[in-house]
């Protein structure tokens, strides 16, 4: 083998070793926070691929004899539910909720999170607000000192477009329409369209959301600000615990 060849290698080895990991992490994490559901429960099911762990787990726990309704934050989610067995309610039959396992891109310290990587912010913001106890979950490369490396989603009215991309650049960021794959504009469950804005380390999320949230045409943003109770990491073998 030649020293490009191997290079190679080692670098595709050490990637896929690292996605084995992640996913291990997930699953620990997604796991251990289905555990803290308990008979009787109002459940928020939230989006993402360590959330989908915990959907995972909670469906095996309903087929052994527990008794939940959940609130799934999109229709992915929604899916998932439904094939493992977890009945499903809505926040018009149950506007309290007992506890939401949500996934997140970034979580630091004190738990703030950024959120909406997988395009499910407003209806995941919405649940948490309804829930007694938000717990996170994640594998440990989603703990950051400071928020802000992963660019934080804004979700908008297409009416408003021009006028929001224009006002949050003025903030000093660069701002990313959300697209497919292939290329056309990325909607939400809701219909509306993202905007991805890189605003490297975020000193003061609170400050932040608020000033996103006095947009006009903003409808939600990624920041979820004093919503987290407790956040289950994923690191290694063992799963961390960080509690508000």
């Amino acid at each position: 083998m030649g020293l490009l060849s191997f290079v190679v290698w080692r670098v595709m080895t050490n990637l896929a070793k690292g996605q084995r990991n992640s996913q291990k992490e997930k699953e620990l994490a997604g796991r251990a926070a289905a555990e803290l559901v308990r008979d009787g429960n109002v459940v928020g099911l939230g989006t993402g691929s360590t959330a989908y762990f915990a959907v995972i787990a909670l469906g095996e726990r309903v087929k052994a004899g527990l008794k939940i309704v959940g609130i799934p934050t999109s229709f992915a989610t929604a899916d998932l539910a439904k094939k493992v067995g977890v009945p499903l309610t809505t926040l018009d039959e149950n506007p309290e909720i007992d506890i939401t396992i949500d996934g997140a891109d970034e979580v630091d310290p004190h738990l703030n999170l950024i959120k909406g990587g997988g395009g499910a912010l407003l209806r995941e913001k919405v649940v948490a607000s309804a829930s007694k106890k938000m717990v996170v979950v994640s594998d440990s490369s989603k703990l950051v000192s400071a928020l802000g490396k992963f660019p934080l989603p804004v979700e908008v009215i297409s009416f408003a477009r021009a006028v929001v991309e224009k006002k949050i650049a003025g903030l000093g960021t660069s701002v990313k329409w959300r697209t497919r794959p292939d290329g056309s504009p990325y909607l939400t469950d809701n219909g509306n369209p993202i905007l991805d804005c890189s605003f490297g380390r975020i000193g003061d999320p609170a400050a932040l959301a608020r000033i996103l949230s006095d947009m006009p045409g903003v409808i939600e943003h990624g920041l979820f600000v004093g919503l987290a109770s407790i956040a289950l990491i994923g690191t290694g073998n063992r799963v961390d615990k960080i509690q508000r």
